[in-house]
């Protein structure tokens, strides 16, 4: 099991748990993945999967009747080789990716990165030691957080890139990256069409992230009636965060299945 660890009861995290445990069964629950779920690493592949995380995905994923989404900036695959053999309805690449269940295929829009665009940030990260260049099919990231004085190199770089593609990907800053996505598409419209599946329709959505690129889902979350709980970390601080990070988000998962599981024994499905 994960370690104990305090979780800051905020406001809106204290709704949120209030409505869920009143009405599990109207209620949807959207993850993002890296620096909510997990802590972030030095680089994508060295992430380390809590103890019980993936059983307890599988709990929630039950107790809710299979509204339970990744919404995440990586590749699906990506998420699926480490969270196997657990797979969920998701969207990936910032809404350029979207399986709307378990059982199907990954969905991708026909966007694709130009060649010339990936081979100028390829020779960026052969230049400069500890840049890093992650294609992501229709998108790209570039980290820099082992070379964290490369930051304006990389805007720039990447700036003059799409100069020569103008409108058809934008630049999105993250934790120590930028990732280009095709325009348009958002982690909040990966929510909005999400919301729209059978499992989730008519459900309360709770969007769960720790980054800029998590806002836009949250705004689509809240203009739904829905829940926003930010993770602190290096993009919100302790006084806008609701959860204290990843492990704060995982204890407080625990405790929410802990409690749906009481909630079926004494009202169990019809």
């Amino acid at each position: 099991m994960v370690a104990e660890t305090t979780v800051p009861i905020s406001p809106r995290l204290s709704a949120c748990t209030n409505f869920m445990l009143g009405n599990p069964r109207a209620c949807a629950l959207f993850l993002d993945v890296d620096g909510t779920l997990l802590e972030l690493a030095p680089t994508p592949e060295l992430v380390q999967v809590p103890d019980g995380l993936i059983p307890l995905l599988q709990r929630l994923h039950y107790s809710l009747d299979g509204a339970v989404a990744i919404v995440t900036g990586r590749i699906l695959g990506d998420i699926d080789h480490i969270l196997r053999p657990l797979r969920l309805a998701g969207s990936g690449i910032h809404g350029a990716e979207l399986r709307i269940g378990p059982e199907f295929d990954i969905e991708r829009v026909q966007a694709r990165l130009p060649d010339d665009l990936l081979a100028d940030m390829r020779a960026l990260a052969a230049s400069v030691p500890g840049i890093i260049v992650e294609p992501k099919g229709p998108g790209l990231a570039v980290h820099y957080r082992l070379a964290p004085g490369a930051e304006p190199l990389v805007l720039a770089a990447l700036q003059t890139a799409l100069d020569r593609h103008a409108g058809v990907f934008e630049i999105l800053r993250g934790k120590k990256l930028f990732e280009l996505v095709p325009s348009g598409l958002s982690k909040g419209t990966a929510l909005a069409a999400l919301a729209k599946l059978p499992a989730f329709r008519n459900r309360v959505p709770i969007m769960i992230g720790d980054d800029i690129g998590d806002e836009a889902a949250f705004s689509v979350a809240e203009s739904m009636n829905g829940f926003a709980l930010r993770v602190a970390g290096e993009h919100y601080g302790d006084d806008r965060a609701d959860l204290a990070g990843p492990r704060a988000v995982v204890r407080w998962l625990e405790q929410l299945a802990h409690r749906l599981t009481v909630i079926e024994q004494i009202q169990p499905r019809h």
